[in-house]
């Protein structure tokens, strides 16, 4: 199992935009990847392409989270979730 701790970035959490996009990229990854909050069992993690269930993890900004994935390219996948998490999509454009 290949697993990444990061911070969500985005200044009011993972709300509906940032949660559909990072859900789609998600939801691109030919392997089951799933997110909690950080100190969360892995067994309560969310699908991470599904975004009813990442707004409901309730990460605000600044919130540390895991992401999980198993399988070929798992690292490569994860590392591309981590900077859409990293990158604060409700800045001004």
């Amino acid at each position: 199992m290949t697993e990444r701790t990061t911070t969500v970035a985005s200044r009011v959490g993972l709300h509906a935009r940032p949660a559909a996009i990072f859900a789609e990229a998600a939801g691109n990854i030919p392997l089951e990847v799933t997110v909690a909050l950080e100190g969360t069992p892995a067994s309560e993690a969310v699908d991470a392409s599904s975004v009813l269930s990442l707004m409901g993890l309730g990460a605000t900004h600044g919130t540390t989270v895991v992401l999980r994935a198993e399988g070929t390219n798992a690292d490569e996948a994860l590392d591309s979730l981590v900077h859409i998490l990293q990158t604060d999509h409700d800045a001004d454009s």
